[in-house]
């Protein structure tokens, strides 16, 4: 079976200890059933991993004697996935599968057709509940790199001050909207390299509106297809980043 991954951020970079959290002790030894002398990869979310041995299995204070250090790179490519609020649980779906797929930024928008509008309080406590997904979804795939998740914010304010990317797409169902390999070539011919800072907004159920499609467009933003059949959010996102992710990969 693979090693048991649990998230931790050492006082120092190179511990001979690591003693978990009451939550991660919990995790590791009641749900995962992980025993003495068994192999435990310990991760920061920031690329750096501690590889361990799990020296005390106590459920609210499991300590780990940790053997090396190691770190791994990130990807040689960006994708910050601006993804209009679905409604019901979609959104945490959306943040586990775009974890899974590398995506280095998530930013969660309010757009016109938005049906989830959340106040301050409900702000926070969703934003936590989106970073606990993602942690969850980069323990069990092995991605020692955790997503930025932004605050929540207007599609509209989002488009307007999107900048330092290289590309800049937005899924589309409007006449009009060319393929991602055109895009991704015609950023190649003209600058002679592969982006490697790229931005993606998937609109809510609906699409984006035409008046938020052509301030993307002012704002420079190109729109994509994802192919002839209308799809729901949380499967454009998935399908967005996926092949986005495969063809910088193959660049």
């Amino acid at each position: 079976m693979p090693d048991f991954r649990v998230f931790h951020t050492p006082p120092s970079a190179d511990p001979v200890e690591i003693t978990l959290t009451r939550e991660e002790s919990h995790h590791l030894v009641s749900v995962n059933r992980a025993r003495v002398g068994q192999t435990v990869v310990a991760f920061d979310g920031r690329g750096h991993e501690w590889i361990c041995t799990l020296e005390r299995e106590d459920r609210h204070q499991a300590t780990l004697k940790v053997n090396f250090r190691q770190s791994a790179p990130p990807l040689p490519y960006e994708i910050t996935l601006g993804q209009a609020l679905p409604k019901g649980p979609s959104m945490d779906a959306i943040v586990r599968k775009a974890t899974e797929i590398g995506a280095a930024r998530i930013v969660p928008l309010e757009s016109e057709r938005t049906q989830v509008h959340l106040a301050d309080d409900r702000q926070d406590r969703k934003i936590e509940k989106w970073q606990l997904a993602a942690l969850e979804a980069a323990k069990q795939c092995g991605n020692p790199w955790l997503p930025e998740i932004s605050p929540v914010q207007s599609a509209s304010a989002f488009m307007d001050q999107a900048s330092g990317y290289d590309l800049k797409l937005i899924a589309s169902l409007h006449p009009g909207a060319r393929s991602l390999k055109t895009a991704l070539a015609a950023h190649v011919a003209a600058t002679g390299r592969s982006p490697r800072k790229v931005v993606w907004l998937i609109g809510p159920e609906g699409d984006f509106t035409p008046a938020e499609m052509s301030l993307a467009q002012t704002a420079g933003f190109q729109p994509i297809t994802l192919g002839p059949l209308v799809l729901r959010c949380e499967t454009a996102a998935v399908y967005a980043l996926s092949i986005l992710s495969y063809e910088l990969a193959n660049t």
